[in-house]
């Protein structure tokens, strides 16, 4: 009996690892995000030309997450970065008014992916301390989240600057993933 409720306990404290690939346009706050969670403060960036990979804890759980740049042309290797993804977390500049179709189309062009078909999506809606910055009903909206029938989705109102919104998506993707 001593053995059974060993390997019990161990299975009960065991750390869980999700692989999280967290993209979006340029310049919607991706890279900040992943530094704030990894080191608890803001890091000055630069525009991403290829990846940053961090292994974030959070309440048992390491998240490996890819954050990969975003520029336009940078966009289709996206795709190099989908095998074995559990969780998708997808960065939109609440305050990018200008760009929100193209943010949708993105989106979707990834979700129709079948190496995604799987993943769980959390949608930070960043940015939300600037004054123009559209209220997260108005994104979900305009992402068109409410047509992903099949899908697991979220978005959850997020700052990168100063945190707010971070670990309650965390919270989200831990209950949301299947390991």
């Amino acid at each position: 009996m001593g053995v059974a409720l060993s390997k019990l306990v161990k299975m009960m404290f065991a750390k869980k690892e999700m692989r999280i690939l967290m993209v979006g346009l340029d310049a919607a706050g991706k890279t900040t995000i992943l530094y704030k969670l990894k080191l608890g403060e803001v890091v000055t960036t630069i525009p991403t030309i290829g990846f940053n990979v961090e292994t974030v804890e959070y309440k048992n759980v390491g998240f490996t997450v890819w954050d990969v740049g975003g520029q336009d042309k940078i966009r289709p290797l996206w795709r190099y970065y989908y095998q074995n993804t559990q969780g998708l977390i997808y960065v939109v500049d609440s305050n990018d008014r200008e760009r929100i179709a193209e943010a949708r189309d993105e989106l979707h062009r990834m979700l129709n992916e079948d190496e995604l078909r799987d993943a769980s999506l959390l949608v930070f809606a960043n940015k939300q301390d600037l004054p123009n910055a559209m209220p997260v009903a108005e994104i979900t909206d305009k992402l068109g989240l409410h047509s992903l029938r099949q899908r697991r989705w979220f978005i959850q109102a997020a700052c990168a600057t100063s945190g707010e919104g971070l670990y309650e998506g965390l919270d989200w993707l831990t209950s949301n993933i299947t390991t």
